[in-house]
């Protein structure tokens, strides 16, 4: 009987032991920490882990905090535009906890409480917006409700690292709005683009128009300048050619003009004063032909004498006739 009660003390003093070793002994992963209650107390210093943690059994209370980032998914909610307009929203919630201590003393349901005050400050936040921003300015909206949240929850030991829209459903009379707008908006679009098209063509066309006018200017002034340069180099041959044409020449020339204004039917001719001084030379040539071996029948039909051809003053003993007037004189045909 000794034996079996001394067992039987042995036996509970080991399970009391491990009773004890259970209770005080707690290991606590990286990404958690414990706050511990001891004695209904608990600071800064109570704080534990991670690791291995030693309580004091029957008079330390732990509790686990998790630190790692986690979310919470607000439902739809119904919020009010400053344009009147009611949208449902629901948005995600992104938090994580930066000092357990406060969030266990200072809040007892931490995601119950930063679910209640999400919602009353979306409405507070989507009032201040036009429903044109609301649908077009998320980003700045997440930005502003998450800097809302972060500023409460800073006295729980939370921090927000972000929020997010999720959906925003507008009524079916503003998606019937909107669509009408889209196709205003596709439309004007349209017409700039078309419009735009059309002016750059008709700059492209006047710009083509300009440059062939100006290449055809171009064309006709090198042309006119060859043209010139040619009809000077005619002249100065010409010229040239004038320059060594005798008075011999030119009495043949006249001559035959003559001929030619006496094979038509005009009766009277208009002789410049000019064509009797250059038939002069051709008159004393034609003298001593005339007179010949015969001893100068001066007085023969169709022949002209010398002296009348001379016509000096000592060949007939007067005086000189006037000289026709200079612009022309006249012969009888």
């Amino acid at each position: 009987m000794p034996d079996l009660a001394l067992l039987l003390t042995v036996v509970a003093i080991v399970v009391l032991a491990l009773l004890i070793l259970w209770l005080s002994i707690r290991v606590v992963n990286r990404g958690d920490q414990l706050v511990v209650y001891r004695l209904g107390n608990t600071d800064d210093s109570l704080v534990k882990g991670p690791g291995l943690v030693l309580l004091i059994p029957f008079v330390d209370r732990p509790r686990r905090v998790n630190l790692r980032e986690q979310f919470v998914e607000v439902p739809s909610q119904t919020a009010i535009t400053k344009d009147n307009v009611t949208i449902p929203i629901d948005f995600l919630i992104y938090w994580r906890i930066v000092e357990p201590l406060k969030s266990v003393v200072n809040v007892q349901d931490f995601v119950g409480a930063l679910t209640g005050v999400a919602k009353t400050n979306l409405r507070a936040v989507v009032g201040d917006f036009l429903l044109d921003d609301v649908l077009s300015k998320r980003d700045q909206i997440n930005e502003v409700l998450r800097g809302k949240l972060d500023e409460i929850t800073e006295n729980w030991g939370g921090k927000i690292t972000r929020v997010e829209i999720r959906e925003i459903t507008p009524p079916r009379d503003i998606l019937d709005s909107m669509n009408r707008m889209l196709s205003a908006e596709r439309t004007r679009r349209a017409v700039i683009t078309e419009s735009e098209g059309a002016r750059q063509s008709a700059i492209n066309v006047a710009e083509g128009q300009k440059q062939s006018e100006i290449l055809k200017a171009e064309g006709e002034r090198q042309a006119a300048i060859l043209r010139a340069e040619g009809f000077s180099l005619a002249l100065t041959r010409i010229f040239e050619a004038a320059t060594a044409v005798d008075q011999k020449t030119m009495a043949l020339q006249y001559l035959e003009t003559l001929k030619a204004l006496g094979a038509g039917p005009a009766t009277k001719f208009v002789i410049p004063v000019e064509y009797t001084r250059l038939l002069q030379p051709f008159f004393e040539y034609l003298a001593p032909v005339q007179s010949g071996p015969a001893g100068g029948a001066s007085g023969a039909p169709g022949t002209l004498a010398p002296s009348r051809v001379q016509g000096g003053p000592a060949a007939s003993g007067r005086t000189p006739p006037r000289p026709p007037d200079p612009g022309s004189s006249t012969a009888g045909g």
